[in-house]
């Protein structure tokens, strides 16, 4: 299991480096989609809310790549996973299977360090 969380803790880092980078470097054709996906889409843009986005992609890549603060690079990534997520599950099927095998890396690498999040689920605190 070490290896398998190993290596999702790689490819996840090198897939929201790249992809958060695209948010400043624009090295990636922006085709808007037609309907609600491509509204989405421009409101985030027009707003600059990419680049928050974007940053925190990058951030939680980095993290995930040299291996230090695993745990928070999960924290910040996981909001940005599960509205990936949604919009290409409720919007733009397209990018759906990328947007899976995210969810699936994420996944093992949380069960590699769910002990870090136990006090996540405590039904009462004191």
């Amino acid at each position: 299991m070490k290896i398998a969380a190993l290596i999702a803790r790689i490819l996840l880092g090198l897939v929201f480096v790249f992809f958060g980078s695209n948010a400043f470097l624009h090295f990636l054709p922006m085709i808007t989609p037609p309907g609600t996906a491509g509204q989405f889409l421009s409101a985030i843009f027009v707003s600059h809310y990419v680049y928050v986005i974007g940053g925190l992609q990058v951030l939680g890549g980095l993290l995930l790549l040299i291996n230090r603060y695993v745990p928070l690079a999960l924290v910040l990534l996981g909001p940005v996973i599960v509205n990936i997520f949604f919009y290409h599950f409720l919007m733009d099927h397209m990018g759906l299977p990328l947007a899976l095998i995210v969810v699936i890396l994420w996944f093992i690498i949380y069960f590699r360090y769910r002990q870090y999040f136990s006090g996540l689920f405590v039904q009462r605190a004191t």
